[in-house]
């Protein structure tokens, strides 16, 4: 599959190569999001060096590492390192001597600090005086989140500020999936999306099965015990620094329907005072996501919910996690039958999170821009798919998402409009704040007479979301 966007992210290492002293940037993602490629392309297109670390001894990771600096510095493996600081400095003379100016990339450091926790303080020292000397541009890389952040935004870690670029690699967006499988309709996009979610890794694998096949490429990959990703959150929580497979049964609760923080702790079986580092963990690694209803501080926690973020999780857990055993011994027919039986349900859910997500990006004839989007709901009364605000705050955008396996009719949008007046006024919109009221349907009957309500089809969604 060809590269795909990531123009913000490269942007931003270009700074850090362009500038006249060099620097430090670091990267950090869940695994499987395509951090290895985008440094790959970025280092090629400037000529710089790549290694990857691998989980071996320190003295193999050094002798590794020499091997690939031979490529631009030959004769370097010839010598051996007997530490890290001595491997560094000789990186440093010979990009001096050479005017060679990187960048240097080192992915999977969380590697390399596990055997060698001295490593940060090396790094720091290398930063701080012999690439700035060499005006060398440096990066590091990482899928165990927690320590790379740590490396940067953590005060008293050794490379705290001296970062200039650092960022998290997020999923790419779903208007690209289009891309990746040629001559998909945009219905078809987002009920790919609603498996396959923003992961690369993922999209290649699919491809390879058959492009626009969805049900063979989730049989052959997932609900085939023997399929590559059968395991795959086990696999992704167990690569974690440390392992975070303690951490499945939240995960195993929240994809079942426990959302709120009193019922994952009655499903797993633990005071709800003893679930916050753990969440807040899941957060981090950006499979769980903390909602909040409009209007309420996202410091609130009363009315807070908890759900799987990625929609692959989210089809794993409803769909594998709970039907192991019956998938084991179930011929091809029955696997893709359970699928079926749940697509629905979870197609409508990333149907509806791809609205609110697209609303700030969508460009509306005759109305404002609006900012993020958040559903609104309070205790028994009505609840609102999404609400978003102008950056006036003049507006209120009030929307409701429908997954129909059909377009849209003049009757399906008189009884959204007619729901959304029922509705009413959302809680804690200001009494001059002007309601617009919106529908989001896959597609629409464009043969329509009249027009009750206006109406963002897939096709303005996923556009908004590249």
């Amino acid at each position: 599959m060809r590269f795909l966007d990531r123009a913000d992210e490269t942007a931003r290492l270009d700074r850090v190569a362009r500038s006249a002293v060099g620097g430090l940037a670091v990267v950090w993602g869940r695994r499987r999001v395509g951090k290895t490629r985008l440094l790959v392309e970025w280092c090629g297109r400037r000529g710089g060096l790549y290694v990857v670390a691998d989980q071996s001894a320190p003295a193999l990771q050094r002798a590794y590492l020499a091997a690939a600096a031979s490529d631009v510095f030959p004769g370097f493996a010839d010598a051996t390192y007997p530490d890290w600081a001595s491997l560094f400095r000789r990186i440093a003379a010979e990009a001096k001597q050479r005017a060679w100016r990187g960048p240097l990339v080192v992915d999977e450091l969380p590697y390399l600090v596990q055997t060698s926790p001295e490593l940060p303080s090396v790094l720091q020292r290398f930063v701080d005086h012999d690439a700035k000397e060499a005006r060398l541009t440096v990066v590091v890389a990482g899928s165990s989140q927690r320590m790379m952040q740590g490396l940067v935004l953590d005060a008293t870690a050794p490379l705290f500020g001296r970062a200039r670029e650092h960022f998290s690699l997020e999923p790419l967006g779903a208007g690209w999936l289009r891309e990746a499988f040629a001559g998909l309709s945009p219905r078809a996009a987002v009920e790919h999306f609603a498996v396959w979610g923003g992961l690369p890794h993922y999209w290649d694998l699919a491809r390879a099965v058959r492009p626009k096949a969805l049900a063979r490429q989730l049989d052959a990959l997932v609900l085939d015990p023997a399929g590559p990703l059968h395991r795959e959150p086990d696999q992704l929580l167990l690569e974690e620094q440390p392992p975070a497979t303690a951490l499945r049964p939240i995960l195993d609760a929240i994809g079942l329907g426990a959302h709120r923080l009193s019922e994952i702790a009655s499903r797993v079986g633990v005071p709800a005072t003893s679930l916050s580092r753990p969440l807040q963990r899941l957060i981090e690694l950006g499979l769980v996501e903390r909602e909040t209803p409009f209007g309420e501080s996202e410091k609130g926690q009363k009315r807070s919910l908890y759900q799987l973020r990625d929609p692959f999780f989210r089809m794993w857990f409803r769909v594998v996690a709970a039907h192991r055993s019956q998938l084991a011994r179930a011929p091809a027919a029955a696997r893709i039958a359970l699928w079926r039986k749940h697509r629905d349900g979870l197609i409508a859910t990333t149907w509806e999170r791809l609205c609110r997500e697209a609303v700030p990006k969508l460009r509306l004839a005759g109305l404002p821009h609006f900012g993020p989007a958040s559903r609104s709901w309070y205790r028994d009364g009505p609840e609102w798919d999404m609400v978003a605000l102008s950056l006036d705050g003049g507006h209120a955008l009030v929307g409701e998402a429908k997954w129909h396996a059909r377009d849209a009719t003049d009757d399906d949008l008189t009884r959204t409009a007619s729901l959304l007046r029922k509705k009413g006024r959302p809680p804690g919109l200001a009494a001059a704040t002007r309601v617009h009221q919106v529908a989001f349907f896959p597609s629409v009957d464009r043969g329509r007479s009249r027009e009750p309500i206006r109406v963002v089809d897939a096709g303005a969604v996923l556009d908004a979301l590249r």
